[in-house]
């Protein structure tokens, strides 16, 4: 059988809405990890079959084929093309994924992968101009006149999992706390290429309680979704080189990781974010895996309701779930997070020496990513 490895992840520290990379545009972000990951990986950026990028919100200077911009702006040959992928929150691991398949099918030997989202540059929700909802009579036939929102999705998690906002409080300060540890520790050097001197993320709070999260109101009128129970909008950019067996041979890389699976799946979208349940479930049926059987699991902290219900229908460990902190502290910079989560497990799996990571994500529409990967290192 054909293997997709995995030769090389970086990332770009993640930064706060108005941070340290609030002024770098998001071509040169994206530039920035694709010449890193090529220079680490000591691959020849001219044997690149494709470049293929997540990105949410390309409008302004996220439009235009972000991946074929950010290649070009790197200074790398005219001869590679691009694409830019949107699945949403987890448009950067469907990149990964799209990257793997054409590996997996032979129709390419070396593709580059990420995501880039500059939050700062281009607010959250800027190519939505009018309700893509209302509009369409099949859309509401099917699903009336419903609120579609992550905030109301969000608190129907909860209140379908009983799931508590002590409960949720707990969680999200373990977050902070996991994020300073590995920050402290040095966790997160290998995998950041520092981009014009800014090497480190901003998102961890080190002066957050679970006092000053009970004193929030919540985002909706008698909900229990409060700020500090959802992801930190913020900037960044990650990028992996996904090789063939042939390349690895042919240019004597060295492969950090095989993928094991990738797919999708959909779930009920006014929902929206319980995806990752159906997914992990699809992923270990078809591997024939258990979660006893998986080392370190990233889940995208979208909301703190999402990684808890997954837990609770998944029964997995959560002392092996965001070990380093999620997106509720190192924030989550909608088009890049699924190829930084994928950089941060494979670095994981490197430090510990563990054997199998899952990653997973919910997404817009009521979707989710799932890719299980095996360590080489």
């Amino acid at each position: 059988m054909p293997e997709a490895y995995i030769v090389e992840a970086v990332r770009t520290p993640v930064t706060r809405r108005g941070g340290s990379l609030a002024p770098a545009h998001p071509a040169d972000l994206g530039a920035h990890v694709i010449k890193a990951v090529l220079d680490r990986a000591q691959a020849d950026p001219g044997q690149v079959d494709d470049v293929i990028f997540g990105c949410v919100d390309t409008v302004g200077p996220q439009a235009g084929d972000i991946a074929r911009t950010a290649w070009l702006a790197a200074g790398l040959p005219e001869t590679v093309p691009g694409v830019t992928v949107d699945r949403q929150c987890g448009s950067s691991q469907q990149a990964v994924h799209f990257a793997a398949q054409a590996v997996l099918s032979g129709t390419a030997d070396l593709v580059v992968a990420g995501g880039v989202q500059n939050m700062s540059m281009v607010p959250i929700g800027s190519a939505m101009t009018s309700d893509p909802f209302g509009g369409s009579q099949g859309w509401q036939a099917r699903y009336g006149n419903e609120e579609i929102s992550q905030f109301r999705a969000a608190d129907l998690i909860a209140d379908k999992w009983g799931i508590s906002r002590e409960e949720m409080e707990q969680y999200a300060l373990a977050s902070h706390q996991r994020a300073l540890h590995a920050i402290k520790n040095g966790y997160f050097e290998q995998e950041i290429a520092p981009y014009q001197g800014v090497g480190k993320d901003e998102g961890p709070r080190a002066d957050t309680t679970l006092e000053k999260m009970a004193r929030l109101e919540p985002l909706r009128p008698g909900g229990r979704i409060t700020a500090a129970l959802a992801s930190q909008i913020s900037d960044g950019a990650a990028a992996l080189l996904i090789a063939s067996e042939q390349a690895v041979e042919q240019h004597k890389l060295k492969p950090k990781a095989r993928i094991r699976h990738l797919s999708a799946r959909g779930d009920d979208p006014v929902l929206m974010l319980t995806a990752p349940i159906a997914a992990t479930a699809h992923a270990l049926r078809q591997t024939g895996l258990t979660m006893d059987d998986i080392d370190l699991t990233e889940i995208n902290e979208a909301f703190a309701p999402v990684v808890l219900a997954w837990q609770r229908e998944t029964g997995a460990d959560l002392a092996t779930v965001n070990v380093a902190g999620g997106a509720i502290a190192l924030g989550h910079p909608l088009g890049a997070t699924g190829a930084r989560l994928l950089t941060t497990l494979l670095h994981a799996l490197e430090r510990t020496g563990a054997r199998r990571g899952l990653l997973t994500m919910c997404e817009g529409g009521g979707q989710a990513n799932v890719t299980i990967v095996e360590n080489l290192s």
